[in-house]
């Protein structure tokens, strides 16, 4: 019965999604109005109430929510339940700055163990399977949301957050670990450092990885360290959590033979849009910034929320069978993106350039120093082979910096490193150094 009901969203009609979508934000707004005056006074400078909104295609006409609202109104002010009903708070990770509070409600907390349970169920995992999540516990909701959402699923469920390492590589051997979560970068930390040991984790079939971009060339390098199928998981922590998002084994083998890779979003809780630069809504198949309206949220529900990240919205279907409508995968942040004498760059751009060289391995740094007024980049990156000298590679070097040059536009400096010489991450990553930040 539990996974009929967990399975039954996501099999919907059109038409009965639209209708359950329209029914649930008429409440949200409605919900809103009335009980945060943020929404309320920016509502009624449109001229909105909630019984205007008359069908979904009208959900362009609401205000967004920004990451500065949640900030100006630091920590309880976009609550729609007073304080005391709140049983959980957590908080963004704080990687651009500084952390923005969220609120669950007993409900909440409810809604993010279905969708995180619908996430797993989505790749494969089933009642009875073993995971080791890895992702960190605490503010941060990696860790909390993906062990309530295994624990409705019936997954038995080893809670190890983040660090020590080689522990981590026992208990995935000794418990006959079927599942391990993290993110993508710790994993490849995982599968060297179970290399290192001469330890094999045989029963490893899925890879729950999130809370970065991850290009599918970090995928190969993953799933073949660690003998498992990796999916990607998406989620934030201003909407639920991870949960938001997420890849069925039909989208993982269609970007395996294309590199484009697809992710469902559960839209009966959080309805996607896709917007240009300047806010206004885009099509199907074009690239803008990710905005969800929360459906379904009480603590503390968001009208259409910027959440910075970069890609497009497909409707076609999924060899699954699953008409929920797909999400490309994230491309970067509007933050992310690196701009550098009038070029823009993104991240995972660079990082599939060096992915496409087998001399290399996944670990690298992108360094950003201004001199005499202008930027220098340089990309620092291992060698793959442990023995080799970066001494030896003068022709790879200037390789690198030809690939990178016609890649982005853009002259790199390039420095190789000794395998293992550079730093690894146990949680969330960045590859960007900017020392122009710190004035140096």
């Amino acid at each position: 019965m539990l996974l009929e009901a967990l399975l039954q969203q996501d099999f919907l009609s059109p038409d009965e999604r639209r209708d359950l979508q329209f029914k649930r934000l008429k409440a949200t707004l409605k919900r809103v109005y009335e009980h945060v005056p943020f929404y309320r006074t920016r509502l009624e400078e449109r001229q909105i109430t909630p019984d205007a909104l008359t069908s979904l295609d009208e959900l362009s006409t609401l205000p967004f929510t920004t990451r500065d609202d949640l900030l100006d109104h630091y920590p309880f002010g976009l609550l729609s339940v007073p304080r005391e009903e709140l049983l959980r708070i957590q908080a963004s990770s704080g990687t651009k700055g500084r952390a923005k509070i969220i609120g669950y409600t007993r409900h909440d907390l409810s809604l993010w163990s279905e969708v995180s349970a619908r996430s797993l169920l989505c790749m494969g995992i089933q009642p009875g399977d073993l995971l080791v999540n890895a992702y960190n516990y605490g503010l941060f909701t990696g860790g909390l949301g993906i062990h309530s959402g295994a624990e409705l699923l019936g997954v038995t469920v080893v809670p190890t957050s983040t660090g020590n390492t080689r522990r981590q590589v026992t208990l995935l051997h000794d418990l006959q670990a079927t599942a391990l979560g993290c993110t993508p970068s710790y994993a490849l930390v995982i599968g060297e450092t179970m290399a290192a040991m001469g330890i094999e984790a045989t029963s490893l079939r899925y890879g729950i990885f999130g809370a970065e971009p991850w290009t599918e060339a970090i995928r190969q390098q993953i799933e073949s360290r660690l003998g498992l199928s990796g999916f990607d998981l998406y989620g934030l922590s201003e909407i639920i959590g991870p949960g938001v998002a997420v890849e069925c084994p039909a989208s993982r083998d269609e970007a395996r033979r294309s590199g484009t890779r697809f992710l469902h979003v559960f839209e009966d809780h959080f309805y996607p849009e896709i917007i240009s630069a300047n806010g206004d809504p885009l099509p199907p198949g074009q690239e803008g910034e990710l905005v969800l309206t929360t459906l379904t949220r009480e603590g503390m529900p968001l009208l259409r929320y910027r959440t910075g990240d970069i890609c497009s919205l497909h409707t076609a279907p999924c060899a699954c069978g699953r008409t929920l409508m797909r999400i490309s995968q994230i491309k970067g942040r509007t933050d992310d993106m690196l701009i550098l004498r009038g070029i823009n760059v993104y991240p995972t751009e660079i990082e599939r350039v060096l992915m496409s060289l087998p001399e290399l391995s996944p670990y690298y740094y992108i360094v950003i120093e201004r001199q005499q007024s202008l930027d220098s980049v340089t990309v620092e990156v291992e060698l793959a082979d442990p023995d080799a000298s970066p001494d030896a590679h003068q022709q790879l070097q200037e390789t690198i910096g030809t690939l990178l040059l016609n890649a982005s536009g853009l002259h790199f400096s390039v420095q190789l490193h000794r395998y293992g010489t550079l730093p690894r991450s146990e949680g969330k990553t960045t590859h960007i150094i900017d020392k122009r930040e710190r004035g140096k």
